[in-house]
């Protein structure tokens, strides 16, 4: 579904890339996250994949065609909701199907199935101000899920919540994935996350390259078990923060 081919990118004259070579492959059906410190990458990664940045150098594949800017293939899910707060919940899901010259009864028709995928059927008339965050986080989703994208593209969607939030969101993406059978590319900060919702977990470090790849090889869904009292999470978890600590802590240069 997505390939990415020696992905480059350079801001202005700086020496040092946002991205250097990167390569990865994600497959129709899995959710990848891209993990790692502030500044390696992930999100330079995400938003030329988005179509919000040019890169440098390299190309980016969706479905086997080349696919360097914004389309309708392609949603992406900020850390901020960016909804618009003059509009109502089902306003705001309906509005890429209005840009796309849709008819006002279908598309508010699609705009209602999206609010009741993510719960928010009863919230149809309010605006962004008058939910809580994890509704408008929600209501984000549904607004880029209602177009249909080939591929979804999530930046730290849920790091600006508490932590019940943050748990209670993370239940309700994995099961939207496996109700609507998702790709989806996703940025985080927390090994937790990444193992509870990925199939493959992409460490990234300074300047802008892969480290590893880890196949989440945990039952589905992981909802229905105790899955951090596995051991396969506890091997995880250790290996995943031993490479990561092993990076940030060589010498500068010595990559």
């Amino acid at each position: 579904m997505l390939v990415l081919e020696n992905l480059q990118k350079t801001y202005g004259q700086s020496a040092k890339p946002a991205l250097a070579g990167m390569n990865l492959e994600v497959k129709h059906g899995e959710l990848v996250s891209l993990l790692g410190p502030s500044g390696c990458g992930k999100t330079t990664a995400l938003r030329i994949v988005g179509g919000l940045l040019e890169p440098s150098g390299g190309n980016v594949l969706v479905d086997g065609h080349a696919s360097l800017g914004p389309s309708r293939e392609k949603a992406m899910v900020f850390q901020l909701f960016n909804l618009f707060p003059w509009r109502t919940a089902e306003a705001n899901v309906a509005f890429g199907l209005e840009a796309q010259g849709m008819r006002k009864r279908e598309r508010l028709a699609i705009a209602k199935d999206y609010l009741n995928l993510v719960g928010l059927a009863d919230k149809a008339q309010s605006y962004p101000s008058q939910l809580s965050g994890g509704q408008n986080q929600r209501l984000g989703l549904a607004r880029a899920l209602a177009i249909e994208p080939k591929l979804l593209l999530m930046d730290e969607p849920f790091g600006a919540l508490d932590a019940l939030t943050r748990e209670h969101l993370q239940v309700m993406l994995q099961d939207v994935c496996a109700d609507r059978n998702l790709t989806i590319l996703f940025v985080t900060h927390s090994i937790d996350e990444a193992i509870f919702l990925s199939d493959r977990i992409v460490l990234m470090t300074t300047p802008g390259r892969v480290i590893a790849d880890y196949v989440v090889d945990l039952p589905q869904p992981r909802t229905s078990y105790d899955w951090r009292a596995t051991p396969r999470y506890s091997e995880l978890r250790t290996s995943i923060w031993d490479q990561l600590q092993a990076e940030q802590t060589q010498p500068a240069g010595s990559a």
